[in-house]
């Protein structure tokens, strides 16, 4: 090993890694020499002074929560997508509640949902919500406004020609939901503001209380984003860029209106989300709201300028090249730094998985992979010129399952992809559960795996976001988008026709009594497993070909932007919900 691959071990840098095709692929030396410079300059400790650190830490761990032991089902939908009667086209927190008596009266005892991190309402061009302003905070643009009680009524705001149109266009319009929602949000601010000395200002303030210095920043952030926009926050003049306490609080005193707006929209947000959860338990679902927790943040966000030391400036979180995505990816995120986030015992950390776990029975965590070693790219540079950094594993782990048992709330861990050896295990000896998706519970010669070979401890499911929906699969009509795009789809129709095929056999066998274009069929062998939670998602139940994000894209496909073909009010009725729900019963969820 030459003298720069000594030093980047002891920086925790990989020498290399192998793609999932099995190339090696040795690290980029330009790319090493970045990151060391990184990482020894903004403090904390070395990889191997942090594996002493770890040593410390007790090897009977603490496993995170589990729940009841029993074997649920849960419906899952990108929240955004509802499409209802009431809301303002977009869905809000008024449809996750018509969607959680929905799902509890069909026997279901989860609804899982897509993070619902803060994003940018202001920004169109902003609609991922794995790509967050802030993962400590909530999108507003999910707040059910005409709900809340000092909102004067929508004809009363104006607002019932922008509200129509964009309730009737075909995909989601965010500039004219957010123009609508802020505005609808800023009457609804000026009645609370008008009714001083009420219950529901003492609650705010107790909300206020609650968050402490987050909400304080992140509302000062918003105002200052405003103020400054569209100049990203590292091109902000001095003090802005890295105003200390008394400078922030100087700033909310002159502009306490503005900032207050901000902390309003958020206590509504999160008292919403909060009668939601409380609702599932009431309707006696056994884990409630089932929420996703995105693996980075925006590096032009409010958690990145709040929390500058505990970020590693210069680089994105991406992965290595797969079958799916040849060139690898990267995903514009910006990663926690290894060597500081650590500091006050994972101080951001614990505060993180408090904000998620506050409002959810069951989290899944993105990237799970990410624990241990992340796949970090320097801006500028190709994905395939990233390298793996190691992360500080266990004590990641002891903080989490802490947390998760504090919460009572399951963690599930997305763990797909290049698995290092031992990983798993490590994980399930914390009581993190695995994430297994059927369209990759594949046998060499490409059978689907038999539904007991699926692990208990675990959260079962046909496909993933970032994959084609069921109809889309069956049809091929992913390949045909993806070709269209100039995108490699990583698979062939030839291959793809034996993977309908052996759909076919695996249904022929364990539900046979489906049409194999069925999807109630796939709930039918999900069902059969010993995981703990089977999800199936709405976009399959009913149909839907298109899929929700093709990655690597921006504006060749519409991501984030699709809305579910029928509205929530009539889905209880609905033949193809209720032909899933029986499978899911008739195979022992319940």
């Amino acid at each position: 090993m030459d003298d720069l691959g000594v030093v980047a071990e002891k920086w925790g840098i990989q020498a290399g890694y192998h793609d999932v095709f099995g190339h090696w692929h040795a690290v980029n030396p330009q790319t090493a020499s970045l990151l060391i410079a990184t990482l020894s300059g903004g403090g904390g400790h070395s990889q191997a002074e942090a594996d002493v650190a770890a040593s410390d830490i007790n090897r009977s761990p603490i496993r995170a929560f589990q729940g009841d032991g029993r074997r649920v089902w849960g419906i899952a939908t990108q929240l955004y997508s509802l499409r209802s009667r009431t809301n303002w086209g977009h869905g809000d927190f008024g449809d996750l509640a018509r969607l959680v008596a929905l799902a509890a009266a069909q026997g279901a005892s989860a609804v899982g949902l897509n993070p619902l991190h803060a994003l940018f309402p202001d920004r169109a061009d902003q609609a991922s919500p794995y790509a967050p302003n802030s993962r400590l905070f909530l999108n507003v643009l999910y707040i059910d406004v005409a709900a809340i009680p000092e909102f004067p009524g929508i004809e009363a705001a104006g607002l019932a020609d922008d509200i129509a149109a964009a309730r009737d266009a075909e995909l989601i319009d965010y500039p004219k939901v957010a123009r609508a929602k802020l505005a609808g949000l800023r009457a609804a601010y000026d009645g609370f503001r008008a009714k001083a000395n009420t219950g529901r200002r003492a609650d705010f303030e107790a909300y206020r209380n609650e968050q402490g210095d987050a909400i304080k920043r992140f509302g000062c952030f918003e105002v200052l984003r405003m103020k400054h926009a569209p100049v990203p926050w590292p091109q902000w003049p001095t003090p802005w860029k890295r105003p200390d306490s008394a400078t922030l609080e100087r700033f909310r005193a002159e502009h306490s209106e503005e900032c207050e707006f901000q902390e309003f929209m958020q206590w509504v947000a999160s008292r919403q989300l909060q009668a939601c959860k409380d609702q599932s338990h009431s309707l006696g679902m056994s884990i409630g709201l089932y929420t996703d927790l995105a693996v980075g943040i925006d590096p032009n966000g409010a958690d990145a300028w709040s929390r500058q030391d505990a970020i590693l400036a210069g680089f994105s979180i991406g992965a290595p090249p797969d079958e799916f995505n040849p060139a690898g990816q990267d995903w514009g995120l910006a990663p926690f730094n290894p060597r500081t986030f650590a500091a006050n015992d994972f101080e951001p950390l614990r505060m993180l998985m408090r904000a998620l776990m506050s409002h959810a029975g069951a989290v899944r965590m993105d990237h799970v992979l990410g624990l241990n070693r992340m796949f970090l790219i320097p801006h500028g540079s190709p994905a395939v010129d990233g390298a793996y950094v190691h992360y500080p594993l266990e004590a990641t782990l002891r903080v989490i399952a802490e947390e998760s048992n504090r919460a009572r709330c399951i963690v599930i861990g997305e763990d797909l992809g290049t698995v290092p050896d031992g990983f798993r295990d490590k994980l399930a000896r914390w009581g993190l559960w695995t994430y297994r998706v059927m369209m990759f519970e594949r046998e060499h010669d490409g059978r689907f795996r038999a539904p007991e070979t699926y692990p208990s401890e675990a959260l079962a499911t046909f496909n993933t976001h970032d994959l084609s929906t069921f109809r889309g699969w069956l049809t091929g009509d992913d390949l045909r988008t993806k070709h269209a795009m100039g995108i490699d789809p990583g698979e062939t129709e030839e291959a793809r026709a034996h993977s309908r095929e052996t759909l076919r056999w695996i249904l022929a066998e364990r539900a046979p009594s489906y049409a194999p274009d069925d999807f109630a069929g796939v709930a039918a062998v999900l069902a059969q497993t010993p995981s703990r939670l089977v999800t199936v998602g709405l976009d399959d139940i009913l149909g839907v070909a298109e899929q929700i994000n093709i990655p690597g894209t921006v504006d060749q496909h519409p991501n984030w932007r699709r809305k579910l073909p029928v509205d929530v009010e009539d889905l209880a009725s609905h033949d193809a919900l209720q032909r899933v729900a029986q499978a899911l019963a008739q195979n022992g969820r319940g």
